[in-house]
């Protein structure tokens, strides 16, 4: 099979797994897209792992949240008509793989999310998940609410719109109930609550907050929310908070108490029971606006203990784990002493055992994307690499710690680990290159993807890919947007640099990119090339290309003005800073207050926020600074509804490339956010890209960008004049 775009995304995707207690059973949702049909399926799958057998859950199509409820029954949320959302029971008879049929226990008028259970006794659960509320703290249904007659919104305050939506009075809550003992083979839901009440705050946080916000026990809700005193334009600060929860009585709205950490300033997140519930665990960052400060892990005991409805808590935490890693989730092991990280580590996310303060690596194939607790001890990892999509794994917990090649008991990779789609972990290497900074670290960290036809008595063209963030990294993981392998299987040797900033490589290193946007990362770019040229005799850099974005965008504008950019054949921006003036238009304004180091209006050299210079960073790395040099071909992507760096940034690059007599493109999906999500639309994106840059490096189109479904618009040619030239 040749490894096509079209080919990456029909390929099956398949969610985290949800493991039964016991380890027996395993369900999964896959959705499939057709291009043929231009429609796509999605069906719920039960995994037996003692015989690898996958059945199918009838009327799946629109089922999610899967919650195990014991080894033989689980719940699950499945979405209905006119934004209804039923919470349904389904069980498999003991001592068989068939399914019985699900029923409903109760229908809900308003789109739900997030299902999170938890034991009470004696057959009884206590659930919560999310959905939007009113300002009156009512279930909102968006689908049938009141039209009005006005388009218009007045606003008065800052975050007018965030990610891709416009902010409206409605919020995020959660919502709790009792799911009681079965009567007469079914369970039924006590009256629901909104938990937030009165409180003014929102959980999850969105854009992307989820069941990492919050966690339920016998004992209570802890969970995450932005800090209501502070503008969350301005500022990252969100607290934890914690509820005690009477399951047979209502929670007033004297509101939940926060959890205080003395000089913990920054953002929250993945609060997390232990088993019996009497503990919890979260993540918590030190600086206020800053996203990538590293994360540390708090301990909070004795809840149980904690009285109902407290106004507010002040609970002594025990500050653990204390290395150059930033963890990214936590989990318990079952025992409750342990805890179960997942951190970022030199271009991959490994998962590690925490106890004593002492942290030990497990042995896991590129990215753990999440972990479940067995019964046993054992663990059910999710994960996936550069070449397989989706792996399931059950690791013995006990005997992974006492050997770092501990393997898998049991495994399940949904491409036979890239054998299906024509891809090998043969194709993947490393290099390390010299750092700009050597004082942060000497080396810098790049992946190396060649084509699964690889030669090596030939030479291929070579293409350089930015990562985003900019605090990001290339890591070993499945991708539908930016995937090396589909460029290494159009004929390219992909390089994929972690440069200075990155995340996984020490947080020294991921610091240094404040106020140096344009420093040691592009100049960590420009060692990558010389290095390649050197040592990889099959990389033909006189056929290079490069693309980026987001930051990596704003590093194809910064090298389009560079001596770099006149080695490339030719480059591609999705998404990219045109101009660091105007990051003021974007919504979460303290992104650029911290990288840039202040504000591009201060006149002096230092402020009390920001102890370093100031407005100089705005203007030091601003690539509409140096216009007079881009001379390089580029192709522009840009998408309407990508309120984070709004689309004007893209008009105006792709303007002084036309104005400029610069070979030039522009491609914008009106629907689409800072991503491409949409099947049809990322065909269009990677036929677009991919004809962009084998065109330059003098290849063969790969296939027709009219086929693909993009309107082409064409237009007069602009001459280069000598005025032209000197603007």
């Amino acid at each position: 099979m040749k490894f096509t775009p079209q080919v990456l995304l029909s390929t099956p995707r398949r969610s985290a797994g949800v493991p039964s207690p016991d380890g027996k059973f395993v369900l999964y949702t896959v959705s499939t897209y057709d291009f043929d049909k231009h429609s796509k399926t999605t069906e719920t799958k039960l995994l037996d792992t003692d015989v690898n057998f996958v059945d199918t859950l009838p009327d799946g199509e629109k089922a999610s949240d899967f919650v195990w409820l014991s080894n033989h029954e689980f719940a699950f949320l499945r979405g209905e008509d006119e934004g209804a959302t039923s919470l349904m029971i389904c069980s498999r008879p003991e001592g068989t793989g068939e399914l019985s049929t699900s029923y409903v226990v109760e229908q809900i008028e308003a789109p739900m999310a997030n299902l999170k259970i938890a034991a009470l006794g004696d057959d009884e659960f206590g659930i919560v998940f999310s959905a939007q509320s009113t300002k009156e703290g009512k279930l909102f249904n968006p689908e049938k609410a009141p039209k009005t007659h006005s388009s218009g919104r007045l606003y008065s305050t800052l975050f007018v719109r965030h990610w891709d939506e416009w902010a409206t009075p409605e919020k995020q809550s959660l919502w709790h109930a009792k799911l009681s003992a079965p009567e007469d083979g079914k369970r039924s839901l006590s009256h629901l609550q909104n938990v937030l009440c009165g409180s003014d705050l929102e959980c999850p946080i969105r854009p992307f907050g989820g069941t990492d916000n919050f966690d339920v026990s016998k004992w209570g809700l802890i969970f995450v929310a932005k800090d209501p005193e502070l503008n969350p334009a301005l500022h990252t600060k969100s607290n934890v908070y914690y509820l005690p929860i009477e399951w047979d009585g209502k929670v007033s709205c004297v509101g939940p108490g926060r959890v205080r950490i003395e000089g913990f300033e920054g953002a929250s997140t993945s609060p997390v029971f232990s088993p019996s519930g009497k503990k919890a665990a979260f993540l918590s960052m030190k600086k206020d606006g800053y996203e990538a400060d590293r994360n540390v892990i708090f301990v909070m005991p004795e809840l149980h203990k904690v009285k109902p409805h407290a106004e507010m808590l002040t609970l002594e935490s025990t500050k653990m784990a204390v290395w150059d890693r930033s963890p990214s989730s936590i989990s318990w092991a079952a025992d409750g002493q342990s805890l179960l990280v997942v951190a970022e580590e030199e271009g991959h996310a490994h998962l590690f055992e925490i106890h004593h303060n002492k942290q030990h690596r497990i042995s896991t194939p590129g990215v753990v994307s999440d972990v479940k607790t067995l019964s046993s001890g054992r663990i059910f990892v999710s994960g996936s690499t550069l070449v397989d999509n989706s792996y399931y794994a059950v690791i013995d917990l006990a005997a992974a710690v006492q050997s770092d090649s501990a393997p898998a008991i049991w495994s399940h990779s949904n491409t036979d680990s890239g054998v299906k789609l024509g891809l090998n972990s043969g194709q993947i290497s490393s290099i390390w290159s010299p750092a700009s900074d050597l004082r942060v670290n000497k080396e810098v960290h790049s992946w190396v993807f060649k084509p699964s036809d690889y030669d090596s008595s030939k030479t291929y063209p070579v293409a350089y890919l930015i990562h985003g963030g900019p605090q990001g990294a290339w890591n070993d993981a499945w991708s539908t947007r930016w995937n090396q392998a589909v460029f290494a299987e159009q004929g390219f040797i992909v390089i994929a640099p972690n440069v200075t900033g990155s995340t996984g490589y020490g947080q020294a290193f991921t610091d240094a990119i404040n106020q140096n946007w344009g420093g040691d990362p592009y100049q960590d770019i420009v060692n990558v090339f010389d290095y390649v040229g050197k040592h990889i005799p099959q990389a033909d850099n006189s056929r290079a290309v490069a693309l980026g974005a987001s930051y990596g965008g704003f590093m194809m504008n910064w090298i389009q003005g560079q001596p770099l950019g006149r080695k490339f054949k030719a480059m591609v921006c999705h998404d990219g800073i045109f101009s660091t003036a105007n990051l003021l238009s974007t919504e979460e304004l303290y992104f650029p207050f911290n990288d840039l180091g202040g504000y591009p209006w201060s006149t002096k050299e230092t402020d009390a926020v920001h102890p370093f210079t100031t407005a100089s960073a705005w203007h030091k790395w601003d690539p509409s600074a140096h216009l007079s040099e881009w001379a390089t071909p580029m192709l522009v992507i840009h998408n309407s509804k990508d309120y984070r760096l709004p689309i004007s940034e893209g008009l105006a690059a792709f303007n002084v490339l036309q104005a400029k007599g610069i070979e030039s493109q522009f491609l914008t999906f009106p629907d689409e956010n800072h991503f491409v999500l949409e099947p049809e639309n990322s065909l269009v994106w990677h036929k677009t890209v991919i004809n962009w840059i084998r065109k330059h490096v003098g290849m063969e189109r790969f296939a027709g960008e009219e086929a693909g479904g993009v309107e082409y618009m064409g237009g007069l040619k602009v001459e280069e004049t000598k005025e032209t030239k000197e603007t």
